[in-house]
């Protein structure tokens, strides 16, 4: 999904201070919180790999860990089923932002729904991205292909930036897709404010490691950097949704 640099300059093997591994959750936050103070650990867990763990991040990145906490590993990890390469580090990582999307108040989007909805998506926009101008002018073709358009506010340039205050006047206006609709067309919007998610979905966007815009986010959390025409974005996104239910079939049985 992405290359996420943890530790800077350190060595991912440690040669010394050896922690017991008779908690091995306590050994692994212990090194952790040596080589960065803060980390935002969510849980630690024995992945499907026997004698590693898994570290999910805040934000749904992924690290893995020895028993001891001695030896840890940045990447991929796959299983091998029925002779096929399974990625269980991004199906991790994706369960997760899936989540996390979920979690966001619809309320706080600007959606543009399907009449017929198979799926959703969730896009992390700006106001002045060429890619993002471009991705809107196809909203009305993913709404016919059954394709929900829910938008998040996700200000390149940081806060205080004029697209900054752009995505306030949209989030704060009477007419929120009305505005967007402006917006997307360089038009200029009235300057309003109001108590609004813009750096909330900033933040969040930060956190699972959107870097540029459109940054867009599959029902089943599977992230895609950047524009894709319609046609193709709407089949990835309902194939997508229906693996995410076959999952959960499976789940439930």
């Amino acid at each position: 999904m992405r290359v996420f640099s943890l530790f800077a300059g350190v060595a991912l093997s440690l040669a010394s201070g050896f922690l017991a591994a008779a908690d091995p959750d306590q050994a692994i936050r212990e090194t952790l919180q040596q080589l960065q103070p803060g980390l935002p650990i969510e849980a630690i867990a024995e992945s499907a790999m026997p004698g590693l763990y898994q570290v999910q991040l805040q934000g749904g990145r992924q690290l893995y860990a020895s028993e001891d906490g001695q030896f840890l590993m940045q990447g991929y990890l796959f299983q091998i089923r029925d002779g096929q390469a399974v990625n269980l580090t991004e199906q991790a990582e994706s369960r997760s932002i899936a989540q996390q999307m979920a979690a966001i108040p619809t309320e706080q989007m600007v959606i543009f729904q399907a009449k017929e909805p198979k799926t959703h998506i969730t896009v992390f926009t700006d106001a002045d991205c060429g890619y993002c101008q471009k991705l809107h002018s196809e909203v009305p073709e993913l709404n016919r292909r059954g394709v929900e358009v829910r938008y998040v506010a996700f200000p390149r340039q940081g806060t205080g930036s004029p697209g900054h205050k752009t995505l306030v006047d949209v989030w704060c206006a009477k007419d929120p897709l009305d505005a967007m609709n402006k917006a997307k067309a360089r038009q200029s919007l009235p300057s309003v404010s109001c108590d609004n998610p813009v750096d909330e979905q900033y933040r969040l966007g930060q956190l699972i490691g959107v870097q540029g815009t459109p940054a867009i986010v599959l029902e089943n959390g599977q992230m895609i950097p950047g524009y894709q025409p319609a046609p193709q974005l709407a089949k990835l996104a309902i194939e997508a949704a229906v693996g995410r239910a076959d999952v959960a079939n499976v789940d439930a049985r």
